[in-house]
């Protein structure tokens, strides 16, 4: 018998998502962000889930020569653009999208040869600070790309970086504005949460040709705690269910695990959990552990995660015992629901990153 953990991608939450994401952006065009493969989904495995999308924007070629195989014919953006000069070719053959956001990106096109111009997003930077060309520069970009034969259309694009926040987009909207009001070209703005919380507001100037969701879409909040899954109308697209595989009893002052980290306040019984951080699991989390669900109840984790094994309190479930369920994210067989970013944020980190931390080892399925 296979060790007890799977992960499972739910392909109608993932329509359920996309939906969620035209219903807030109607006119816009959606790019289904793809990167890291598909946010450790799975890229081939998200594919029919997300194939409603008018557009895939990943990062790395082979992920785009994947999406190719799987028969996509759509657009496909890089979002980071080629790194070097021969990764154009690809592009050209693969009939590839790309960001452009600096000069040796500029330089490589202008050498590049090619019987198909290339569809270009030029990124500015409004304020990240990441990538892209600052205010100053932008227009000259622009202008340098725009005669050159191999570039067939610019589009423009920038990235917030406080959407999910307090300060909002309104600085960086209000610097792309005007460094862009009278260039030609589509627009692609927004991000998971410029979407759900500034797209058919108040903030009229917001409009995106291109949107691209990319967390949404996998039915986590981007601006968790302040909103939740539920708050936005986000389903789970994966869920991280394995069983218990040992019981122990503790009295009074029994410890657990390496470090001895935890002891008993009273006697009560644990479940011994296949899954560690080995499997992609947080090792570090809150003196109160994190939340998990034993046969749909919720519960949580008592000492340290270790590599292959973790233990969680069996007192709100005195029933119980070897080979029940215990669901580490997303829904239960049952339908009881624990979301990713509760998890997260009791290891101090968000749900992203568990997505994308979910081990080769972890057995995958698709329903």
């Amino acid at each position: 018998m296979p060790r007890p953990i799977q992960a499972t991608i739910h392909t109608e939450a993932l329509r359920h998502n996309l939906m969620r994401v035209r219903q807030s952006a109607p006119d816009a065009r959606v790019w289904a962000v793809v990167k890291a493969n598909a946010y450790g989904h799975g890229l081939a495995r998200v594919f029919e889930g997300l194939r409603g999308a008018d557009g895939f924007a990943l990062l790395d070629l082979n992920e785009a020569a994947v999406l190719r195989e799987l028969g996509w014919r759509g657009p496909i953006l890089l979002l980071e653009g080629v790194f070097e000069q021969r990764d154009l070719e690809l592009c050209s053959r693969l009939g590839l999208w790309h960001t452009v956001h600096c000069n040796a990106q500029i330089d490589m096109l202008a050498t590049h040869k090619t019987h198909v111009p290339h569809r270009i997003f030029l990124k500015l930077n409004s304020g990240m600070n990441r990538l892209g060309f600052a205010p100053t520069q932008f227009r000259a970009a622009w202008a340098r790309l725009n005669v050159l034969p191999q570039v067939e259309e610019i589009s423009l694009l920038t990235h917030f970086s406080d959407a999910d926040g307090g300060s909002g987009i309104a600085p960086q909207l209000s610097v792309f504005n005007h460094i862009t009001q009278d260039l030609l070209g589509e627009r692609s703005l927004s991000n998971s949460a410029a979407i759900l919380r500034h797209m058919g507001g108040n903030e009229a100037s917001l409009s995106s040709d291109w949107i691209r969701p990319g967390v949404v879409l996998y039915g986590a909040s981007p601006d968790h705690p302040e909103h939740s899954a539920a708050d936005w109308g986000l389903q789970p697209a994966m869920s991280l269910r394995s069983r218990i595989v040992a019981t122990q009893t503790l009295a009074v002052g029994d410890t657990v695990g390496y470090g001895s980290t935890y002891q008993a306040p009273v006697a009560m019984r644990i479940g011994v959990v296949a899954c560690g951080y080995a499997d992609g699991y947080m090792r570090s989390s809150a003196p109160q552990g994190t939340p998990v669900l034993v046969n749909g109840v919720r519960t949580r984790s008592v000492g340290r995660v270790s590599m292959d094994l973790m233990t969680v309190d069996l007192t709100p479930v005195p029933d119980a015992d070897i080979g029940s369920e215990v669901t580490l994210w997303g829904s239960s067989s049952s339908g009881v629901l624990l979301p990713i970013d509760e998890v997260a944020a009791a290891g101090g980190t968000i749900g992203y990153e568990l997505m994308c931390a979910l081990a080769q080892r972890v057995p995958v399925t698709v329903e």
